[in-house]
């Protein structure tokens, strides 16, 4: 492994989830202590499962792995962390302020940024002082700071002053006001991980068109605020000597090399690793023991059976909501899970069924004119360009909260309209203005603002609360967009995954995040599962096994209703394609 090759003393693995960062950094602490070194391994992940992983509790403190000789493990839970984080930002000013204005302020304290500033405030001390680390030759890190949390780090200026005078936009600045006086440790830090000599980032991902151009923006972004010395990891490539003849294998297989060959130039760049998909679980020594070079598994006789999977088709959801005749229909996900697809193929089938539909995306992307090849009857298509959304309210905040500011608090505002979130508010601004129209149709959304962005406006009163309180001259109370995606007789809201671990846990908060902006999420839908497939291969088999169980999960214990989707020999693009999702 290119990767593991004279190794610095800092290893940071990043990614989206699911993709196997963990499984990696594990195996990388257990090559690293095997060769002899010290080594401590550190999770920040919020759906870490180091401690699953190794087959015993670790928590928040460095704990000895017995198993392995030379290894302590430490698992930094981000949410525990940001919840003390708030605790100390908001804690002075409880009973000085009113209510409501506590209330916004940990709402601007409830999102992903604050759970990573928290997190990196947690194993800054990891970096920097040598007195906690001294005992350790090589440190691993499972899940690393993305460039926009480092470089609102790298920012001078006074950013408590700044937002108490009100300057600064509810967006990802919030969560710095209480950042201060650990400035110059962070400062360090942030030096620390720029360093060659110090630090090694690798970039973890799947042979997969979107993952691949998702970890190349992240390849840019770091390497545009100095940590340049990266390596790209490719996990879960399927061996095209294990396909046994099978044409969902074989397909499979094309489908990875062909993404393979279209790298972008960022990555075609990197080192690159590939690591072969293996058809067990990554739990345990001996699991993690093979993942780099070791033979697979022998699969026992157990596993050589059909592999059911009998769970509500696609179909079954579309019947339910075309009985509706109209309404707002949004697809929730994290990346790469299929939410494009899914959302193209149920408008199309509502189209067939003689009902208007306005199918609309608001993704970077824009890979709905790849999936939807052609015209269809009764089907409008539209894309809100993030971009040219986000430059529109840039623009607009400058000109207002920034016409006063002097250079530095222009600069502090300048930044925060960088971050995630503007471009979440931005988007939502377009996406209000097309779901007026589901009182007269269905609206099919893919990428749908998240339930954080929704609580946000809400908090700061953007639209719901300064709407709320207004009242037509016909006595009717004002619908805001808010109001309208809390109406459960109007929307339907749909959270895509697919059939592993960490895609059903980070789908799973998702609905937690809705349900506390006043959206309850109507279905899951399972993606791509081997297991509603027919396949003879015998890794796609012991795949398929595996994902019994988080089927099960879904079913049982998260969502009221879910369709599971099968994995296809082709990408469905065009009718024909879309319609075979509905099977």
């Amino acid at each position: 492994m290119k990767f593991l090759a004279e190794p610095p003393r800092f290893l940071f693995f990043t990614g989206k989830g699911g993709v196997g960062k963990t499984s990696i950094a594990c195996a990388t602490a257990i090559s690293l202590a095997e060769s002899g070194r010290r080594v401590l391994l550190v999770s920040t992940d919020p759906a870490s499962n180091v401690g699953q992983v190794f087959g015993m509790t670790i928590g928040n403190s460095i704990t000895a792995v017995p198993a392995v000789p030379s290894l302590s493990a430490l698992e930094i839970d981000p949410l525990d962390a940001a919840q003390k984080y708030r605790d100390r930002l908001v804690g002075p000013v409880r009973g000085l302020l009113p209510d409501a204005v506590v209330r916004s302020i940990e709402e601007q304290l409830s999102g992903a940024c604050t759970t990573e500033i928290a997190a990196f405030d947690e194993f800054t001390s990891l970096l920097t002082d040598s007195k906690l680390t001294v005992d350790f030759d090589h440190i691993v890190f499972d899940t690393a700071p993305t460039g926009h949390t480092i470089r609102m780090l790298q920012l001078p200026g006074a950013w408590s002053g700044f937002l108490e005078t009100g300057k600064g936009d509810s967006s990802c600045l919030g969560p710095l006001a209480g950042l201060q006086k650990q400035r110059d440790q962070y400062k360090a830090a942030v030096a620390a991980l720029a360093d060659p000599e110090r630090t090694r980032l690798i970039l973890v991902a799947r042979a997969q068109q979107a993952a691949l151009h998702e970890v190349a923006r992240t390849s840019e972004e770091l390497a545009a605020i100095g940590i340049a010395r990266q390596y790209l990891v490719v996990n879960g490539v399927f061996p095209s000597a294990e396909t046994d003849g099978d044409p969902l294998a074989t397909a499979l297989v094309v489908r990875e090399q062909s993404a393979l060959s279209a790298l972008p130039l960022q990555l075609k760049r990197l080192p690159t690793d590939e690591i072969p998909l293996k058809p067990f679980n990554l739990v345990g020594l001996d699991a993690l023991h093979q993942l780099f070079s070791a033979p697979m598994f022998s699969l026992g006789e157990e596993t050589m059976g059909t592999v059911s999977c009998h769970a509500p088709a696609l179909s079954s959801l579309v019947d339910a909501l075309a009985a509706e005749g109209h309404g707002l229909v949004m697809f929730m996900g994290k990346g790469g899970v299929g939410k494009t697809t899914l959302a193209a193929a149920f408008a199309v089938e509502l189209a067939r069924r003689g009902l208007p539909v306005h199918l609309s995306t608001s993704d970077p992307a824009a890979h709905l004119a790849e999936t939807l090849t052609e015209a269809v009857k009764h089907l409008t298509v539209s894309r809100i360009d993030p971009d040219a959304e986000t430059e529109r309210y840039r623009r607009e905040v400058l000109e207002s909260k920034g016409i006063a500011l002097d250079a530095e608090g222009r600069a502090l505002l300048e930044e925060d309209l960088r971050s995630p979130c503007t471009e979440e508010i931005a988007v939502f601004q377009a996406f209000s203005r097309i779901i007026s129209e589901a009182d007269q149709k269905f609206v099919v959304m893919d990428t749908a603002p998240t339930g954080h962005t929704l609580l946000l406006l809400d908090a700061t009163g953007a639209y719901h609360r300064e709407f709320a309180r207004q009242t037509r001259s016909d006595g009717l109370t004002e619908v805001t967009p808010m109001m309208q995606m809390q109406n459960p007789a109007l929307t339907r809201v749909l959270l895509v995954t697919l059939a592993e671990t960490t895609p059903v846990l980070e789908a799973a908060n998702l609905q937690q995040e809705l349900r506390r902006a006043g959206i309850e999420p109507w279905a899951w839908i399972i993606n791509n599962s081997v297991a509603a497939a027919s396949t003879t291969s015998t890794l796609l088999r012991q795949r398929a096994k595996n994902e019994l169980k988080e089927i099960d999960a879904v079913a049982h214990h998260h969502a009221k209703r879910y369709a599971v989707v099968p994995f296809l020999k082709h990408e469905p693009t065009g009718l024909e394609l879309l319609a075979g999702l509905m099977a």
